[in-house]
Order: structure tokens, then C-alpha cells, then sequence
């Protein structure tokens, strides 16, 4: 007879970033196993982009920040393997190019957003182009929307295969786990090193 334990879960990995107005940018990740327990957590230092960043990088500011400096980081620490990596924040979603693991963003659930929507858009101070509608959406920016069980999952366009590959090997644990919750752990995890470190 095989033993099930909570260790031989397979694992499902959480990156956000989260924006304090002083200190910059702070990246959580959090490895959870099937049944929503955690296995590892890892946060960042502030990062904060300056002025020359901003100008030179215009639109591809967040992606930079958040998957390049932010999400590559978090993800390059992890000592267990997930089976896919969620985010809550669509910038993030720039990690996939250097990792070879599918990375999906999870959508909200509110009934007046659409596929399209986004959750924790970055803060417009980040974005040049914020004010001009004319604007092309950046390539990172378009997204190939799906469901899978209750949850509205988007991979990126360039990703396509990602979508099934998370459907593949998250269907059987779709009932097991909301992933939209554990976001709020790894926020107020952050927010209770910020408070100790003072």
C-alpha cells in the first residue's frame, strides 16, 4: 500500500510583488503542496527603479522588474520543483522566459471583469505610457485567457503550450486548492517582515 502523505503532494508555486510607496517593489514566493500547505517561502529586498530605468525602459519597465529582477530571483532560490508557477500580477508573467516551468496568471473572479481583465495591475507611476491610449499593448501584454474548474487562468501568447501543460497536470488537484488565496498569505507574510524588520 502506498502512504500519502503531505510531502508527496505534488507542489504549486506563487509569485506576487507588492508596491510600498517608500520602499519600491518587494516579491514573495510561496510553494504550497496540492492540499495548500506550505513548503518554502522567499521574499526580496525593496527594489526600486530609477529615473534612467524608467525613461530607458518605458513600457517594459514592470515586466523587467517584476519577472526579470523580482520573479527570476525568487524562483532561482526555490529547493522544491512545482509543477507550474501562479501569479497575481500580470508583469510577472516575464519570468517564463527564464524558466521551464508553464506560468499562468490568475484572474479575478468578479463578474464585471472579462477574460482580459488583470489583477494587480502595476502602478501607473511605472508605465511612461500610462497617459496615452494610442499606444500598443507590449507583447508580454497579450494573453491567451482559459478556464480551468472555478478558476480564470491566462498564460501568455508566446506561451501557448503553457495552457496545457498547467490543465495536464493541475486538473486533478483543481478542487483541492483556490488560487487566488494563497496571494493573501504571501502579502501579509511580507508585510509582517517589513513590520519586524523595523
Amino acid at each position: 500500500m502506498q502512504v500519502v502523505g503531505p510531502k508527496s503532494l505534488p507542489a504549486i508555486g506563487f509569485l506576487t510583488v507588492l508596491e510600498h510607496p517608500e520602499q519600491g517593489l518587494l516579491g514573495g514566493y510561496l510553494v504550497l503542496n496540492a492540499a495548500g500547505r506550505p513548503l518554502e517561502f522567499h521574499c526580496t529586498a525593496p527594489v526600486r527603479a530609477n529615473r534612467a530605468q524608467q525613461i530607458l525602459y518605458g513600457p517594459t519597465l514592470g515586466p523587467f522588474l517584476y519577472g526579470e529582477q523580482i520573479g527570476q530571483t525568487l524562483l532561482a532560490k526555490e529547493q522544491t520543483q512545482p509543477l507550474l508557477v501562479c501569479t497575481d500580477v500580470e508583469p510577472a508573467l516575464a519570468v517564463r522566459d527564464f524558466v521551464s516551468l508553464p506560468v499562468v496568471l490568475v484572474l479575478p473572479r468578479s463578474p464585471s471583469s472579462d477574460d482580459t481583465a488583470i489583477a494587480g495591475q502595476p502602478n501607473k507611476s511605472l508605465r511612461l505610457d500610462a497617459g496615452h491610449n494610442q499606444v500598443p499593448a507590449p507583447a508580454f501584454a497579450r494573453l491567451s485567457p482559459f478556464t480551468l474548474g472555478a478558476q480564470k487562468l491566462a498564460v501568455l501568447s508566446t506561451h501557448e503550450q503553457d495552457r496545457q501543460q498547467v490543465m495536464d497536470r493541475w486538473s486533478p488537484y483543481t478542487d483541492h486548492l483556490d488560487l487566488q488565496e494563497p496571494f493573501t498569505r504571501i502579502r501579509e507574510a511580507i508585510e509582517e517582515a517589513q513590520r519586524s524588520a523595523k
